[in-house]
């Protein structure tokens, strides 16, 4: 069992600066690495840094949980598992090693395994939150469980700050697998969309497929003999692995582009059509990434047209990176807002201008 040195433990800290926030009603933008300015609005705030707040609370690989705090970076946590030779499945960029572990659950955004494995929302068991009314509250454990009606843990993944401070995450983790092998294989995208519903009818062992436009990329996962059959039933040359890193961490060419940066989040079934500007379909089909400077409404047409939903990865045009909420769905997010931060203390209006 690993535990690391209470020395960086600063919730004391932080609880302090969020109670003189809430005496004074004075806004606070959370801050941990800045490695994801987007997507989001801007938050014209007071910055709280949760980077000091850093290390292992507690680690016994045989249970496969880590607790850490908010701000260990995500380099660090996936150091610490491989050293065990153990993953957080939901692969998480690390941002060259400027994300932390509270940004990774405050934003969500899980890597090419999501569609394979879950989103990184299913791995998060419990937390520790300092609330709008300056307590510091522990929701779940290292065991799935509900509280008081609400499984904060999850609700406050995603949620961008907006609901409370992260001290402390508890995450499941897993056994990296047995074999993985990394194939290329040239068709065009909408055979491969059609072959990737295919191979997933068969159940064959794929935990990565994205398409660049010219090559489908294909990751397999599984024991020795299910990747070695299924490489042969898809055929393919082989390639080594540094493509989902660069993937993950957005380092490939395509995200060199000038333009916006958009996130499409379709059913992997959805159809492929034009779009304004270069298109990478990741996730099976089911993420498709749009460079491009059409304007909001007319990117947001086109996803809902796809069964989806499009979210700004840059700066856009209309200051509204998320897809508009129906008024029904925005009372709930008010409501709970209201019950975890009633002051409007944390991120004020990165999620939503009236958030």
């Amino acid at each position: 069992m690993r535990q690391d040195s209470q020395a960086h433990d600063h919730s004391a800290v932080l609880i302090e600066q969020v109670c003189e926030a809430i005496a004074a009603r004075a806004p606070l933008f959370i801050r941990g690495g800045g490695s994801k300015p987007f997507p989001g609005r801007q938050v014209d705030a007071a910055p709280i840094d949760t980077r000091a707040h850093r290390g292992i609370v507690n680690y016994d690989p045989t249970e496969l949980v880590i607790t850490v705090r908010a701000g260990t970076p995500v380099s660090e946590l996936d150091d610490v598992l491989d050293d065990s030779g153990q993953m957080l499945p939901c692969e998480v960029a690390s941002f060259g090693g400027a994300a932390t572990v509270g940004g990774m659950v405050a934003s969500g955004l899980a890597g090419p395994r999501r569609p394979w494995v879950g989103s990184v929302r299913d791995f998060v068991l419990g937390c520790r939150l300092i609330t709008g009314q300056g307590r510091h509250l522990r929701f779940g454990g290292e065991v799935m469980k509900n509280v008081a009606g609400y499984d904060v843990s999850r609700l406050v993944t995603g949620s961008f700050g907006c609901l409370g401070l992260l001290t402390e995450v508890s995450l499941k983790v897993l056994p990296k697998p047995r074999a993985t092998r990394h194939i290329e294989v040239d068709m065009p995208a909408a055979a491969a969309l059609a072959q990737l519903a295919a191979w997933r009818r068969a159940g064959l062992p794929i935990a990565g497929a994205c398409h660049d436009g010219a090559t489908l990329h294909l990751r397999l996962e599984g024991g020795v003999e299910s990747v070695r059959g299924a490489h042969a039933r898809i055929g393919g040359a082989g390639a080594d692995s540094t493509f989902w890193r660069a993937l993950r961490e957005q380092r490939l060419s395509f995200f060199d582009d000038a333009r916006p940066l958009w996130r499409l989040s379709v059913p992997p079934t959805a159809p492929l059509i034009e779009l304004p500007g270069p298109c990478l379909v990741d996730w099976g089909g089911a993420q498709r990434w749009l460079k491009s400077d059409a304007s909001a409404k007319v990117v947001r047409e086109l996803a809902q047209r796809l069964g989806g939903h499009a979210t700004g990865f840059s700066a856009v045009a209309s200051g509204e990176a998320f897809h508009p909420l129906p008024a029904a769905l925005m009372r709930y997010h008010r409501a709970l807002k209201q019950q975890l931060d009633p002051y409007a203390i944390f991120n004020p209006g990165r999620l939503y201008a009236d958030f």
